[in-house]
């Protein structure tokens, strides 16, 4: 993958680069939001990996930007020492995939970077197995205890999305914008009737090890349930 880091320490600048060079990316480094901001209009990317804390400003100011302008084709990780729920939160509601607290591990950091990859293109993501539950994307098709359940197509988007997820809290806007996109006019309370539709079809009630958990004023969660 063609990486682009925005990280101002010059010692966080050359292990990262170590890092990700080792595992055969290629990568680009920024030290200001303006400088990334600046490559973003004119260059491509596979996937970012963002420092929170900046010179000029945060990491939530570049996610803003991707999402808004370039959608939820790029992956994004947000690497930061601070691991406070406030910013976990921000991070996630501005767009990220995934959120890693420094010090970062090298094989955690490519991991969750390749795996954020995947989640942002799913057409190249081999056939999912979660317990009862097989999805095949590029099929699509989705399998319940070895039969087929019809879905539509936004029921199916978003019922991938979940299971590539599991267990991580999705705001209503958050899933709106990365099944909907940015631009639709649809609003909050379609979200709530896709999931509503996907529980019932898909028995996400945890009698199949699954169970689809709403939280009130937010959104949903996705997680595995002991049988």
């Amino acid at each position: 993958m063609h990486i682009g880091v925005l990280e101002d320490d010059p010692d966080q600048q050359a292990l990262i680069n170590l890092w990700l060079k080792s595992a055969q990316h290629s990568v680009e480094i920024f030290g200001t939001v303006n400088d990334m901001l600046a490559a973003l209009k004119g260059g491509s990317f596979d996937a970012l990996l963002l420092d929170w804390m900046l010179p000029d400003g945060n990491g939530g100011e570049v996610l803003r930007w991707v999402r808004q302008s370039l959608g939820w084709k790029l992956a994004i990780v947000v690497l930061t020492s601070r691991d406070d729920e406030q910013t976990v939160v921000e991070a996630l509601q501005s767009g990220a995939d995934d959120f890693v607290v420094k010090p970062a591990r090298q094989n955690e950091l490519n991991v969750r970077l390749q795996s954020a990859a995947r989640r942002a293109s799913p057409g190249g993501l081999p056939v999912m197995r979660m317990g009862a539950y097989e999805i095949d994307v590029p099929k699509h098709t989705l399998l319940m205890n070895g039969a087929a359940v019809t879905l539509t197509q936004k029921e199916f988007d978003l019922s991938v999305y979940l299971f590539q997820n599991p267990a991580k809290l999705m705001s209503r806007d958050h899933l709106l914008d990365r099944i909907w996109g940015i631009s639709s006019e649809v609003d909050s309370r379609t979200v709530d009737t896709h999931v509503s539709r996907i529980r019932k079809k898909l028995k996400l009630d945890g009698s199949l090890g699954w169970k689809m958990v709403p939280v009130y004023g937010y959104g949903y969660r996705l997680g595995r349930v002991d049988l």
